[in-house]
């Protein structure tokens, strides 16, 4: 296992439990206990969790995990995601992309696209985009969430109210057929709301760990979204939402 998924592997099982213990950690890491030492050293300097005698615990709230640690979650099935949901745009599309690991993925796929224009509220994303001279980028205004990258709020909000967009693709943290679209943060939902209502097509990309969660806030119900690309996820749940009315397209 790589250190980048260690490293998210013990960001995760701290936002489950609180606390961690360093034999756990080697039992489920298949790793020593000097090199779990090691990695929540790394983490601590970070400030996301505190070190104790034998383990750790959170440090602040870890319900949203950075997004350089969930980005090395699930990476072959956001990829995939990405190439599907880059194979359905259209040549001078104008696209939306919210925050996200696999919206990430989404924007990355696009190096070789010409004449797009792509409207994201998500620095990284931005930062990516903003060297391609084949993509006319448009950023939202607003406060950036250090969990996320994204930027959101009013500002951010105004700033999409007079575009129209072909498509737009969302990240989420959870969807269900009863609940719809849900994320950690509520102005961050708000704010995602905003740009899908400029789409004339609504993409949800998410891997097949948020399938039938549900997260704080709500972003949207299902009705909203015309199609769902996923990959790895339980047959239940995909049966769930297409049951729903929701197309559900698997890689």
């Amino acid at each position: 296992m790589r250190r980048s998924e260690r490293l998210g592997a013990i960001l995760e099982e701290l936002s489950n439990g609180g606390s961690v213990a360093v034999a756990d950690l080697c039992d489920r890491l298949g790793v020593s206990a000097a090199t779990v030492r090691r990695d929540l050293e790394l983490l601590e300097d970070q400030r996301l969790l505190s070190r104790t005698h034998g383990g750790a615990v959170a440090h602040g709230v870890l319900y949203e995990l950075p997004l350089r640690y969930k980005a090395a979650r699930h990476e072959d099935e956001k990829r995939r995601i990405a190439l599907a949901a880059v194979a359905r745009i259209p040549e001078g599309a104008a696209i939306g992309l919210t925050g996200g690991t696999t919206t990430t993925e989404v924007a990355r796929a696009l190096v070789e696209r010409q004449r797009l224009t792509v409207v994201t509220n998500a620095l990284n994303i931005a930062s990516e985009l903003a060297v391609r001279p084949n993509i006319k980028l448009v950023v939202t205004g607003g406060y950036a969430r250090s969990e996320s990258y994204e930027l959101v709020g009013p500002i951010a909000e105004q700033g999409l109210a007079d575009l129209h967009l072909d498509l737009v693709f969302l990240g989420v943290d959870g969807i269900s057929a009863r609940d719809g679209l849900t994320t950690h943060h509520e102005v961050e939902a708000h704010t995602n709301r905003a740009l899908l209502e400029r789409a004339n097509v609504v993409v949800v990309v998410a891997d097949g760990s948020k399938l039938g969660e549900v997260a704080f806030a709500r972003i949207c119900p299902i009705a909203a979204v015309h199609e769902l690309i996923t990959s790895g996820a339980d047959p239940s749940a995909v049966a769930a939402l297409r049951e729903a009315g929701l197309a559900v397209t698997e890689v």
